[in-house]
């Protein structure tokens, strides 16, 4: 891709991470993460953790999208540090209030750690929409990746205890779609 095409890539990248950073919020708190990673560098080696987690776990759609990274011109990565309740006591999380979620035990799963205050995955997912939306809006190529999202997570790429990444491009085909899995 030629550096013009790369650059206004990044560009609106830019104003997608504007939409995630203005997006409602419950109870108007921002908890979200935005990081925007542009380096070539930096997107080899979230692809190479994919493949990695892929064959380590044996979930062949980490290494397919790992390909979908590395022919990208950047990542938006957004995430939301879940652990801090936004004190309504809805129990979405599981427990009985707010209270009883702060007290309970932090665990790491495979992919994320919890538990998670529902509000604030309810923001993540807000911030999510809003942010792809734009890149519609402006005809950039783009696919929510819960893959790319656990490797940041992985390599420390965005603190948070739950993250989607959203690779970008510009080609004359979506390289997001008609994807092939690795054999």
């Amino acid at each position: 891709m030629d550096a013009d095409l790369r650059d206004a890539v990044v560009e609106v990248a830019k104003l997608m991470a504007i939409s995630a950073r203005t997006a409602p919020k419950a109870k108007g708190i921002d908890d979200i993460d935005i990081v925007l990673l542009e380096d070539r560098k930096d997107l080899e080696k979230l692809a190479d953790k994919m493949e990695e987690i892929g064959h380590e776990t044996d979930r062949g759609f980490f290494i397919r999208d790992a390909e979908c990274v590395r022919k990208s011109s950047a990542v938006l990565l957004i995430g939301v540090r879940g652990d801090k309740p936004k004190e309504i006591d809805c129990g979405g999380c599981g427990y009985e209030g707010c209270e009883e979620f702060r007290k309970a035990e932090k665990i790491l799963g495979r992919d994320y750690s919890g538990p998670n205050c529902a509000l604030q995955l309810i923001d993540l997912g807000i911030a999510i929409g809003s942010a792809v939306k734009t890149a519609s809006n402006l005809n950039i190529d783009n696919r929510i990746m819960f893959s790319a999202g656990v490797a940041a997570i992985k390599l420390g790429m965005i603190k948070c205890s739950v993250a989607l990444a959203i690779p970008l491009s510009a080609h004359g085909k979506n390289i997001y779609f008609d994807r092939k899995w690795p054999r």
